[in-house]
């Protein structure tokens, strides 16, 4: 599509993909010779197919889109980098982000030496898109929206993506680590109507595998082709596969865990709330709470000696005064409001 054409890096279009022994061969043979792999077999000692095609197509099902729509990569920051690698040239084009939000899309654009534009969200954590619009200029390449918001953790109403969708210029990345914890649909049904919408999910929230390292983008099969031409020839190791295969024959155990953390996201919020020294607990479409409370270095440390860790936000923007706190078993969470309810806030700490 021209219109996607476009947008990318010159060199890249002009760029060879490397070709692997896998990639080359895609038939059918007994005798494998062509790799250079130990002959030797452990179930491990051939290389991992580099287009994942057998994971794809259950995600596909999955997901309710085509497996050409879907890239798959060493958790999703490996697609944030390669989409900034692929559409920003270094020195000249710049990304927007949101904060707050995940700090990956700044860390990535510097490290190819893009420029970061940022547009804070409003008070409520919302995008205000006139001012994000009035920002766009012909360097503008691509904008990511965090949806739902990690650290603020509520979702970004589709109605403001739509609304950028139709007047960015640029490629819109919306990051949809923790949708399955929330009630708005994903963006993914967006993906025939907007072609230059990349959805970005994850395996390490709801589906519990976050030491696999796996990242979904769902996108145009253009931009698909894009990032599996940039890519490392295997950036899906076998493990890695095979597990994500066993998750999606058990789909069920994703659904139950979800709900799980939901009923004691709900019962978490309730308890926090009842604490003297939270000010507010904010609303969460996530599988965590942003709380805004008094002193909470000096909670954070107090949680710390009582061996109980927590994401102290406060020095992020939009975030003063906040920790952060992941939804855990009901064990956890009662532990964690156990020790709080021993907390002090005029106590040396």
């Amino acid at each position: 599509m021209d219109l996607i054409k476009k947008m990318v890096r010159k060199n890249i279009l002009a760029m060879t993909a490397y070709a692997s022994a896998r990639s080359e061969f895609t038939g059918v043979a007994e005798v494998f010779l062509d790799a250079n792999e130990n002959p030797f077999d452990n179930g491990l000692n051939r290389y991992p197919d580099p287009l994942q095609k057998k994971l794809k197509e259950k995600i596909a099902i999955e997901k309710q889109v085509n497996p050409d729509q879907i890239f798959l990569g060493n958790g999703s920051d490996e697609a944030i980098d390669l989409l900034i690698r692929i559409f920003c040239e270094p020195g000249k084009d710049e990304i927007i982000t949101l904060p707050p939000t995940y700090g990956m899309y700044k860390v990535s654009a510097a490290l190819s030496d893009v420029k970061i534009v940022t547009v804070p969200l409003t008070v409520d954590f919302k995008i205000d898109t006139n001012k994000v619009l009035e920002r766009v200029d012909e360097r503008s390449k691509i904008l990511f929206i965090c949806s739902p918001n990690n650290p603020t953790g509520n979702d970004i109403p589709l109605a403001q993506i739509t609304r950028l969708l139709d007047h960015f210029p640029g490629m819109l990345v919306v990051d949809e680590a923790y949708i399955d914890f929330s009630e708005q649909d994903s963006c993914t049904k967006l993906l025939e109507k907007y072609p230059r919408l990349i959805v970005l999910q994850t395996f390490s929230k709801a589906w519990g595998l976050a030491g696999i390292r796996l990242g979904m983008a769902f996108a145009h099969p253009e931009i698909i082709q894009l990032l599996n031409k940039v890519k490392p020839p295997y950036n899906i190791n076998q493990l890695t596969q095979t597990a994500a295969l066993n998750a999606l024959n058990n789909v069920t155990e994703k659904t139950v865990n979800v709900q799980s953390v939901l009923e004691q996201r709900a019962m978490l919020k309730k308890a926090l709330n009842d604490l003297n020294f939270v000010k507010k607990v904010y609303p969460s479409d996530a599988n965590f709470l942003l709380v805004q409370m008094e002193e909470p270095r000096a909670v954070y440390n107090f949680l710390l000696k009582n061996n109980i860790i927590a994401r102290d936000r406060s020095t992020v923007t939009g975030c003063a005064g906040c920790l952060r706190f992941t939804v855990g078993t009901a064990a956890e969470n009662e532990r964690l409001i156990t020790v709080l309810k021993n907390f002090k806030t005029d106590s040396p700490i």
